[in-house]
């Protein structure tokens, strides 16, 4: 996947999953500040990606996600460009 369609596919999940005002997410939106998500929300939202693109995630990536653009970020090299 491309980094758009990983933008894409985490807008969905933010959407679907969080219900979370899909306008406001944008690549600088910060998780807690502008999308309202609490920590177990973020942790249950790195679990879901986590596990739909079998991968994992160290606690210095789970740290250093703030916005969402830092989860694209990770994504992007965690999946190496072809998530599925």
């Amino acid at each position: 996947m491309k980094r758009e369609e990983l933008f894409k596919h985490v807008k969905e999940t933010l959407v679907k999953e969080f219900e979370c005002d899909e306008s406001a997410i944008v690549p600088e939106a910060r998780f807690y500040e502008d999308l309202d998500l609490d920590s177990i929300d973020a942790v249950d939202l790195v679990v879901r990606l986590r596990n739909e693109w079998d991968m994992e995630v160290s606690s210095e990536d789970f740290k250093s996600i703030r916005t969402v653009g830092d989860l694209l970020d990770v994504l992007e090299r965690l999946t190496g460009g072809a998530a599925q």
